[in-house]
């Protein structure tokens, strides 16, 4: 049964927003929503904040300062005191679909927030870039660490950000993903969309989605070099042997991959959200990101609906394997074909 509701009017009173993103609860129990849009659909970042208890909407979280012009996601470390946000697209731009024309006119995010956990304001901001669009915040799961990583979707670079002498923050380039040379598609660079990225319990390996190539990347995290590949595989996209799109230069591939096939089904679509199995052993990943996005890139995939794939992880030296006698399809579901997202476990995860 539905135990509240909060409607979009109330949050457009309360709280002068209108586009909620990511959710996580906060330490004393209270639930955190980022924000990426005001009621017209204008790029607006900040924080609602819900009362864990009654799950009524309490208000703004962030005290009275400006907020970053973008929202999406965002991670915390309170023996830090510190919670880092990202930044998204304008909602009423990117609510129509991918449309190169918008590059360059501010409609994807490029800023890293840092902010006071306990005073609830902003102390640093980084510019990534033009068009970054830095989605995925993630911090390290120990608790005494003071590094994470965010993945910029756009750009194709992940960076890490860590902390300085005394309360400062500071970013450099972990992994840079290059942008393949391409026809038939709507541009003449297809870059590397990572929509999502996990790092696992222990702190040990990263994962990427990679929505417009298509594959899901592994990478090795160690404090004394840049984290490596050790990990790859192609769960679907747009660069397919076989497929409209022909690549004509490739920093990585050799040849364009091969369509996958999971019990007697072609998979389409390309991986979106994942999660990661508390052992470290099994991903999860569906291929679901946005429907806009959905019918204009993978048509095939909202017609015959979603699927969640399972990835055999080796947590000894790396690496990636599609489980072929695993496949959820949601293109069977009574009322017709459905579009997954978002994977949660009971009791807590990889990403809460």
């Amino acid at each position: 049964r539905v135990l509240q509701t909060i409607e979009p009017v109330d949050v457009f009173w309360k709280c002068n927003k209108g586009y909620l993103g990511t959710v996580h609860s906060l330490p004393n129990g209270d639930v955190l929503i980022a924000n990426t849009g005001d009621a017209a659909g204008n790029g607006k970042g900040g924080f609602v904040l819900l009362d864990g208890e009654t799950l009524e909407l309490k208000g703004n979280w962030e005290n009275e300062c400006e907020v970053p012009p973008t929202g999406y996601d965002f991670w915390y470390q309170p023996r830090h005191n510190v919670l880092v946000s990202g930044a998204g697209a304008v909602p009423r731009v990117a609510g129509r679909g991918f449309n190169p024309d918008d590059l360059k006119k501010g409609v994807f995010g490029r800023r890293l927030n840092v902010w006071n956990l306990s005073c609830r304001c902003l102390t640093q901001c980084f510019d990534l870039g033009e068009d970054s669009l830095p989605l995925c915040v993630r911090f390290l799961h120990c608790p005494d660490a003071a590094e994470g990583y965010v993945a910029c979707a756009l750009s194709g670079v992940v960076y890490r950000f860590y902390k300085c002498e005394g309360d400062s923050w500071a970013v450099e380039e972990a992994i840079r993903i290059p942008a393949k040379d391409v026809s038939g598609w709507i541009m003449p660079k297809m870059p590397a969309f990572t929509v999502d990225l996990i790092i696992s319990p222990d702190d040990k390996y990263l994962y990427l989605s990679n929505w417009f190539h298509g594959d899901i990347r592994q990478y090795e995290l160690s404090k004394n070099c840049k984290p490596r590949l050790v990990g790859q595989v192609f769960v679907g996209g747009s660069i397919l042997r076989g497929g409209p799109v022909t690549v004509c230069r490739d920093e990585e591939l050799k040849c364009q991959p091969e369509p996958l096939v999971v019990k007697c089904k072609r998979i389409y679509g390309a991986p979106s959200k994942m999660q990661l199995s508390l052992d470290g052993r099994r991903l999860y990943i569906t291929n679901s990101l946005y429907s806009t996005w959905d019918k204009q890139f993978y048509p095939s995939m909202v017609r015959e609906g979603s699927v969640m794939l399972q990835l055999d992880v080796d947590t000894e030296k790396g690496g990636l394997a599609v489980n072929k006698n695993f496949l959820v399809d949601f293109g069977k579901e009574p009322n017709g074909p459905c579009l997954a997202n978002s994977i949660r476990f009971l009791g807590g995860d990889a990403t809460s």
